[in-house]
């Protein structure tokens, strides 16, 4: 029997996205309309809506719908945002960023991501999403700085040169620490060098490369 995309997506809405405590009205309506399952593989197309991380490729996943919707709701992005996101997978959270801000850079080291992404964007009508093929963690260097960063792979620690890419007030969320009990971690630049530091949920997702925790030796 054929999906019905349209109940499965207000399925996921109602009955995931919104009892995960998203109750933002705008992150809601975002992730009703951005079409999710042409944001998936074919052969996930049946379970673009469920309750798990998809995998992506390079053995990295796309987010579970709760956890994107949680991620957009802390953001707090408005509309003047220019918006740095770490980690471009499927380009889903990048449509979903673009909708609620100004203009959205994506990175990601993987060439096939960024290219699939851009057609998947560009079906979708997002023209305010900038995709560069890079290695975000050691080697790229923005130009400017951002309102919100988000990190869309786990990583050990945050690297501290990516706080000097935000703006006063700016806000990076990453899913930072030791798997499988990563804490979702919300920085929010105070100024002056400060940075107001919130826990916001636990969770798993695959270290981005060059992010993993060090090697333990045992003897």
């Amino acid at each position: 029997m054929a999906m019905n995309i349209e109940q499965a997506r207000l399925n996921m809405v109602e009955n995931q996205v919104r009892p995960w405590d998203v109750l933002d009205g705008r992150v809601l309506e975002v992730i009703g309309r951005v079409h999710r399952e042409d944001f998936v593989a074919a052969e996930h197309r049946q379970l673009a809506f469920a309750d798990l991380c998809l995998p992506l490729g390079h053995s990295e996943v796309m987010m579970k719908p709760v956890v994107e919707g949680r991620v957009l709701q802390a953001l707090e992005l408005q509309p003047t945002d220019r918006v740095l996101e770490i980690g471009t997978g499927s380009g889903y959270l990048t449509a979903c960023l673009a909708i609620l801000s100004a203009q959205v850079t994506s990175v990601d080291m993987h060439a096939d991501f960024t290219a699939a992404a851009a057609q998947r964007l560009q079906a979708a009508g997002i023209v305010n999403a900038s995709l560069v093929t890079a290695e975000a963690v050691q080697a790229w260097q923005p130009d400017g700085l951002f309102d919100a960063l988000v990190v869309t792979g786990a990583v050990f620690e945050i690297p501290p040169h990516w706080l000097t890419w935000l703006k006063p007030g700016a806000r990076l969320l990453a899913v930072r620490g030791l798997s499988p009990a990563q804490q979702a971690t919300l920085l929010t630049h105070e100024g002056a060098g400060r940075y107001r530091e919130e826990t916001l949920f636990e969770t798993d997702l695959p270290y981005l490369t060059h992010a993993e925790p060090p090697q333990r030796f045992v003897f």
